[in-house]
C-alpha cells in the first residue's frame, strides 16, 4: 500500500519484503568489508562478499558515501535493536552491556571513515552524528541501568560519557596494527564492575 504525506505528492512506493532483505544483505557485506578493509575498500570486494553484481551496488547506492552513509545508519539500527534482544537473551545484564559494546566497536571501527568519503559534506556528517546519539546514547544507558540495577556494576556511569571513551579508545586503530583497543575496552568495562 502507498503512502502520502501531503496532498498532491506523489505516493511513496514500499519496497517488497525480498528487496529489503537483500539491501539488509549487501548493507551487512559492505559493513564487514569496511572493519577489515576501511571504506575505501573496493566495490568488487563487497559486492563478492554479498553475493552479488557490482551493479546491484551502483543501482542502489550510486556513489561510495551513498554506501558509506546507508552501512552507517544500517549499523546504527542494529545496534539499537541489539540492546533490548542482548539484555533478554544474556546471561546477565553485563554479559549484554559486553555483547553490545563489542557491536558498538565494530560500527565504530566502519564509522571512522565516514567523514573522508562524505568529504565536504560537513552538514550531512552533522546530521547523522545526532542521529547517531539519539538512537544508542538510550540504549547504552539502558543496559548501564539495568547492569548496576542488577549490582554488577558501579551506579552512575553515563552512556554518552562511556561510549565517548570507548570512541577515543578506537581512534588510531586503522594506523597502527599493534594497537588493539578491543583489550583496553575489555579493561574499561571490568573497571565498572563492583568487586
Amino acid at each position: 500500500m502507498a503512502a502520502t504525506s501531503n496532498p498532491g505528492e506523489v505516493p511513496a512506493r514500499a519496497k517488497r519484503a525480498d528487496a529489503l532483505r537483500n539491501e539488509r544483505t549487501l548493507l551487512a557485506a559492505a559493513a564487514a568489508v569496511f572493519v577489515t578493509s576501511g571504506v575505501d575498500a573496493p566495490i568488487r570486494e563487497i559486492a563478492a562478499k554479498a553475493g552479488v553484481g557490482m551493479g546491484t551496488i551502483y543501482r542502489h547506492f550510486p556513489t561510495r558515501a551513498d554506501l558509506v552513509v546507508a552501512v552507517y545508519r544500517h549499523q546504527v539500527e542494529a545496534c539499537a535493536e541489539a540492546g533490548p534482544a542482548l539484555l533478554a537473551e544474556a546471561d546477565s545484564p553485563f554479559a549484554a552491556l559486553r555483547q553490545w559494546v563489542d557491536l558498538f566497536v565494530d560500527f565504530l571501527v566502519t564509522k571512522h571513515g565516514l567523514a573522508n568519503a562524505m568529504q565536504s559534506d560537513n552538514s550531512g556528517f552533522e546530521a547523522l552524528h545526532t542521529y547517531f546519539l539519539d538512537r544508542l546514547v538510550p540504549v547504552c544507558a539502558h543496559l548501564l541501568d539495568a547492569a548496576a540495577d542488577a549490582g554488577e556494576i558501579r551506579p552512575g556511569t553515563q552512556a554518552f560519557e562511556l561510549m565517548r571513551g570507548i570512541g577515543n579508545l578506537c581512534i588510531g586503530h586503522d594506523s597502527d596494527p599493534r594497537y588493539d583497543p578491543r583489550r583496553l575496552i575489555e579493561l574499561l568495562l571490568q573497571g565498572l564492575r563492583l568487586v
